[in-house]
């Protein structure tokens, strides 16, 4: 049985890590660098940065904080935002990025998840989806959430699996920000769906909430932000919290 994983997420705009709710209000949460180092040290599993503004300003992810921030980290390092062809991952790789996240790219040109997938290996590829919860259906948004699509969940996660994707980040729009548990309904039938690890986002605001989403969510890692970034959980205290409770936690 593999570990559970907790993975910080650093959102990035102008440089700086910032923090919303359900993607919106967003408000200075530090430098991504100095977050970084700390949760490296603090035992995160993986360390995930968005360039969340990069698709809808059309330009590249920042790739000279890439570099800084994995220099920061000795732990598997995600890297999203503005990725859309084979170049922009060679970049991004070469500049200490481990994987990279795809999400308003893939769901225009579903075939770059094939390319990416044969060219660097699936296990490299993670395809982020942002859904919102819309008349008891589940649909797909991109642009930051900020367009939304006729594009059901279930059915994306799915595609993107057969294409390639080695995992899937799929953050709940409706709960982003919130504090008041991740979308666990939603991450558990995407579970028995794919036969690739899922990455819950979304709503996390206490342990109770991660040991949740491992047990009755599925998942098999849990993202953050807020949480960590204003010491409203410590990494360490949680990691031992999971453990104590039968969740299998590299510690």
């Amino acid at each position: 049985m593999l570990t559970k994983r907790i993975i910080p997420c650093l959102d990035i705009k102008n440089g700086r890590t910032v923090k919303g709710v359900n993607f919106v209000g967003l408000r200075d949460a530090g430098d991504p660098v100095e977050l970084a180092k700390k949760y490296s040290l603090e035992g995160a599993d993986e360390l995930v940065f968005l360039d969340i503004s990069a698709t809808e300003e059309r330009r590249k992810t920042l790739i000279p904080l890439v570099k800084e921030v994995a220099k920061a980290v000795n732990i598997p390092f995600t890297v999203g935002g503005g990725i859309a062809s084979i170049e922009d991952v060679e970049l991004l790789l070469k500049n200490g990025a481990d994987k990279v996240s795809i999400n308003s790219s893939a769901v225009k040109n579903p075939s770059l998840i094939n390319e990416l997938a044969a060219k660097f290996g699936s296990q490299c590829i993670v395809v982020a989806i942002d859904a919102k919860k819309v008349n008891a259906e589940w649909m797909v948004h991109l642009v930051g959430g900020k367009q939304p699509t006729s594009i059901n969940l279930f059915d994306w996660a799915k595609e993107a699996e057969q294409r390639g994707a080695g995992e899937i980040l799929f953050t709940s729009m409706n709960n982003d920000g919130t504090n008041d548990g991740f979308a666990n309904d939603a991450l558990a039938k995407l579970s028995d769906l794919v036969n690739i690890p899922i990455i819950a986002s979304g709503g996390a605001g206490t342990k109770e909430h991660f040991l949740d989403t491992f047990i009755r969510g599925k998942a098999d890692a849990a993202l953050a932000a807020s949480v960590f970034h204003f010491d409203e959980i410590q990494i360490p205290t949680l990691k031992k919290y999971l453990k104590t409770n039968n969740i299998l936690m590299r510690l």
